[in-house]
Order: C-alpha cells, then structure tokens, then sequence
C-alpha cells in the first residue's frame, strides 16, 4: 500500500465508504482500488483455469478491473454484504460480458467442443437423463485417459490434481479438489457458479457460429 493512503488505514471502512459515497474523493477511491485490486487477479485466476489457452490471463485482469471500478461506484455500506462479496461478483460479470462480446475461440477447438455436445445430446436423449463421463468415453471409443485427454485440449488448459487447492474462502480456508469430490457441499458456491458460466459462455459461442462450422 502506498505511504500515500496510509492514513486511511487507521479509518474505519465503513466509515470510510460513507465519505467516498457522499464526497466521491479520488484520493479515497484510488486507495480503495489499490486495496481491492487483488480481487482482480484472484477471480481471474480462477476463470483462466477453465478457459482456453488462447484467452490471456492478463486480458481477463484488465476485463475484471471495470467490474472493480463498477464496484466501487455503486457499492452501498449499508446494505449487509461485505464489499469484497460484491466487488468478487461484479468483477465476474465484468469478465464474462467481455467474453461473451469477443471471438476468442479457436475453430479448431469450436469443432472438438460441438461434436461432443452432440453426442453427449444423443446420450442424454437416449437415456432420457443426465450422462457420466464414463457412458461418453464408451459411446465415443476411447479410455477413460484419452478421453480426460480430449477434455484438456477443448479446455486448453491441464486438468487439477486431486491434492491442488480448489479455492481460498473468505476466511482462507484451503480446500482440496478431492475434499470436493469427497463431499459436494463442501464446495464454494462461487466456484459452481464460475464452472457453470464457463460452460455457458462456451455454448453461447458455438451457437453463434455459421453452421458450416458448427458441423
């Protein structure tokens, strides 16, 4: 933190935003931006996971940080929520409307990921039901390994290990992607919604493709 905003850190925050609100001082909304600007990264991070490895991990910073400034101008303090819980919210959304509003998809990978939404369709269809991995990998011909294999290259990125930390709470709390896997409750309701806007945002960009290439 610069020397320069030291002195609003002997302050309280609410009071603090009370101040911003009411006065809209540069100087406190610059110290309130350097301070949450980690927020960016953090949520960025966890996004850059299920993309693929032609989105840029700095690109998706520089979406989060309008969700922060975004944040910052339209957080209330006396609503119960923490800032943190909204900025982590807004900085989200930020990134994946700019997603949504860029071709960031490679064709290649366009086609991998459309025939395996079809097929997974045919299973679903055909069993009248959600369907595992397992049940795709058989209908497809392939092993478990090469499937998961198939998987990393639509995604673009490596799959987790079991021991990796899955994410940090709000009170830092490490939790292992087998403690997931163990018990589903145990997982951050965050981290189900980022997993399932991925998922959305990708299907989103298939659909918008020509039908030359959706085939």
């Amino acid at each position: 933190m610069s020397k320069k905003y030291e002195k609003y850190n002997q302050q309280d925050e609410t009071e603090l935003w009370k101040s911003y609100r009411e006065t809209k001082d540069q100087d406190i909304r610059s110290y309130l931006v350097e301070k949450y600007s980690p927020l960016v990264k953090h949520v960025a991070g966890r996004i850059a996971i299920g993309m693929p490895q032609n989105v840029e991990f700095d690109d998706l910073v520089s979406y989060g940080v309008f969700g922060l400034l975004d944040a910052i101008e339209k957080f209330d303090p006396e609503r119960l929520i923490k800032f943190k819980t909204y900025a982590m919210t807004r900085i989200r959304g930020s990134i994946f409307d700019e997603l949504r509003s860029i071709d960031w998809i490679p064709r290649s990978i366009r086609q991998k990921a459309k025939q395996l939404e079809q097929i997974i369709g045919m299973l679903e269809n055909k069993e009248g039901q959600q369907v595992d991995d397992d049940a795709i990998a058989k209908e497809l011909g392939i092993s478990m390994e090469e499937y998961n294999s198939l998987l990393t290259k639509i995604s673009g990125t490596s799959l987790v290990s079991l021991n990796d930390i899955w994410f940090l709470g709000d009170e830092n709390d490490e939790v292992s992607f087998m403690e997931t896997l163990e018990s589903p409750m145990n997982m951050n309701p965050d981290t189900i919604i980022e997993k399932e806007e991925i998922k959305n945002v990708i299907v989103e960009a298939i659909k918008t493709l020509p039908e030359k290439e959706k085939k």
